[in-house]
């Protein structure tokens, strides 16, 4: 018997869950302050006045050094539970975490030779 309701049920759920989501943003555009001022739309810095405007530009290494960082992470992140488990998951998962730690550093070595790690 509840096998035949779960898709029934699973389907009222997702249809709650998003008229739920509908009528907050629709009370929240109905509820919301209309009027702005020059202290409303200011920047806010922890209660300090900015020394300056808000669209600097970044140098693009900054961004070539978060994403090596993100590499790494998803890195550490898939090691880590894999480590745990080594002993039952067997030979084959130990191949495979050697071929994912091979591309990771085939990327790391293109990323050196390319230069993008230096700072100048």
């Amino acid at each position: 018997m509840t096998e035949q309701w779960s898709a029934a049920i699973t389907f009222l759920a997702i249809a709650a869950a998003a008229a739920f989501g509908v009528i907050l943003v629709t009370l929240v555009t109905a509820v919301k302050s209309r009027t702005t001022s020059p202290d409303r739309t200011a920047t806010y810095e922890c209660g300090e006045e900015p020394d300056g405007g808000a669209w600097i530009k970044f140098h693009p290494r900054y961004y070539l050094v978060a994403l090596v960082f993100v590499l790494f992470d998803v890195e550490a992140v898939f090691l880590f539970p894999w480590a745990l488990n080594i002993r039952t998951l067997g030979d084959t998962a130990l191949w495979e975490m050697l071929l994912f730690v091979g591309v990771l550093l085939t990327g790391w070595a293109y990323a050196i030779r390319k230069g993008a790690l230096q700072w100048p």
